[in-house]
């Protein structure tokens, strides 16, 4: 009788989760927002803890489960009708570059370094931040990318022209403090930097949320927005 029950909970669970799965709609896993995964948790939270529970009947279970699934519709179509809602239940997309430059207050508000920012523009093939002119952070998470005009277009296969070597480009200065290892990767001093930084109008690196050295093209500076 424990199998023959613990199956009817297993197949009223896997029905349950299926058909509010179809009622709310298809999404990808890039496209959850921060409530859709949250209650994907509570709800399989919700299976799992009542499987092996004896005094917990199965349509107990299914009860559960449409009673959740009819507040997440519920919330789905209020968010949707009522657009005022949208962004203290959903969020809003988050400007992280602006014009080339950085905001930091966006950053910190997001809990996000620049390490992070970095390794999201990679995934964007994207390996300097100088290329970029404006980078949002949606509300799942994603970084959407926009690149300076300089740097999208056309290829240099397009023009025929000869291949040119790839230089990587080395984070120096991070929320106004020196990146003594990378330096050291490009052979250059602290001395050197604040040099550079001085021929720039720049009295300390400081002030700097954020630099990079990339052969070929030197140092760029990204000032804060204000």
């Amino acid at each position: 009788m424990d199998y023959t029950y613990i199956t009817l909970k297993l197949v009223t669970g896997f029905a349950g989760l299926w058909l509010t799965t179809r009622i709310l709609g298809k999404k990808e896993i890039s496209q959850l927002t921060p409530f859709d995964f949250i209650s994907s948790l509570l709800l399989s939270e919700l299976v799992g803890n009542t499987i092996y529970d004896k005094e917990i009947h199965f349509s107990h279970l299914l009860y559960a489960i449409a009673f959740w699934g009819l507040l997440s519709y519920a919330l789905e179509i209020l968010t949707f009708r009522v657009k005022r809602l949208r962004k203290p239940l959903d969020g809003s997309p988050d400007i992280i570059i602006e014009d080339g430059r950085i905001n930091l207050k966006q950053m910190h508000h997001n809990k996000m370094d620049f390490e992070q920012l970095q390794m999201l523009l990679r995934q964007k093939d994207i390996f300097s931040i100088r290329e970029v002119a404006y980078a949002v952070l949606e509300t799942n998470g994603n970084l959407s990318v926009l690149k300076k005009s300089f740097y999208d277009g056309v290829t240099r296969s397009d023009l025929n022209l000869p291949e040119q070597e790839t230089h990587i480009a080395y984070s120096l200065i991070e929320d106004g403090e020196i990146n003594k290892e990378e330096l050291a990767k490009i052979g250059k001093t602290k001395e050197w930097l604040l040099q550079e930084l001085s021929s720039l109008g720049y009295s300390a690196p400081s002030s700097i949320p954020y630099a990079e050295w990339k052969q070929g093209e030197g140092l760029y500076v990204i000032k804060p927005v204000d």
